[in-house]
């Protein structure tokens, strides 16, 4: 992987597989260009850097180069007798951005049932696109369906999450997460320190954590992740959680009926 300014920029379309802290032996897929990064979030802790930092030149890409490059490096992976327990599309930036997202879904579960049938397929998404008919339908299609919901406290997500440029009401992100139906994961970032212009960015208080164990008993998703900073940010004033200060957080879930891991 490319670092730059301790940022890490993936290669594309196809990258891995990693060791993953939550999901086992992961193999990458980024639908972004692989010199850059193209997101609706700009998280002040995105391992990917900020978006200006690293605008890219590149297109991203198609659906046949998804499905060729997918296709050679799982037989590559079996010859060597060493599958992939995931298929994990993430990257630089969202994927479900991708015009063709739910097409490359469909041939992504025919290539998994192929090559590898135990491998689950995961998506990591910040919930922007979920509204889209086409990307509900093909997160609907996939094991791991893991969406982003740092808080529910709008000046904290302009602060932290930092949509870019479009309408993002979390009220509706909330709505729309219940549509799955409990065919949803819940990953939350926890952390602590302030941003650049000194303002608090900690996460950890009643004051954020009871609105948004609320949000989570109303979307009744199968379970939660809740994790930390884990590589070095873009923003250098920020912190890690303790494992202390999620396990508490992680305890409520459960208290609630929700599964919920905590990764530190």
């Amino acid at each position: 992987f490319a670092v730059l300014m301790s940022t890490i920029i993936y290669p594309a379309p196809i990258f891995g597989p990693v060791h993953s802290r939550r999901l086992g032996i992961s193999l990458g897929i980024n639908l972004m260009p692989a010199d850059g990064k193209v997101c609706t979030f700009d998280c002040i802790y995105c391992e990917c850097g900020f978006n200006q930092s690293h605008i890219p030149s590149q297109r991203r890409p198609t659906r046949d180069e998804v499905r060729l490059k997918l296709e050679v490096k799982l037989q590559e992976m079996a010859a060597q007798k060493q599958l992939p327990d995931v298929l994990t599309f993430a990257g630089n930036g969202e994927p479900t951005a991708h015009p063709a997202f739910k097409e490359i879904i469909v041939d992504t579960r025919m290539l998994r049932d192929k090559y590898c049938p135990n491998a689950k397929i995961s998506v990591l998404s910040n919930s922007t696109f979920i509204h889209h008919p086409n990307v509900f339908e093909a997160l609907m299609l996939v094991d791991n369906n893991i969406l982003k919901l740092d808080t529910i406290d709008a000046n904290y997500i302009q602060r932290v999450d930092r949509p870019t440029g479009l309408h993002y009401k979390v009220e509706e992100i909330i709505e729309n997460m219940k549509r799955f139906q409990g065919h949803i994961i819940i990953q939350t970032m926890f952390l602590k320190g302030q941003d650049m212009h000194g303002n608090d960015v900690s996460n950890l208080s009643d004051h954020y954590v009871l609105p948004w164990l609320a949000a989570v008993k109303a979307i009744q998703p199968q379970s939660v992740m809740v994790y930390t900073i884990d590589r070095e940010t873009p923003d250098q004033t920020l912190f890690k959680a303790t494992p202390q200060e999620l396990d508490a957080i992680k305890a409520q879930v459960i208290a609630a009926g929700i599964p919920c891991s905590a990764s530190y």
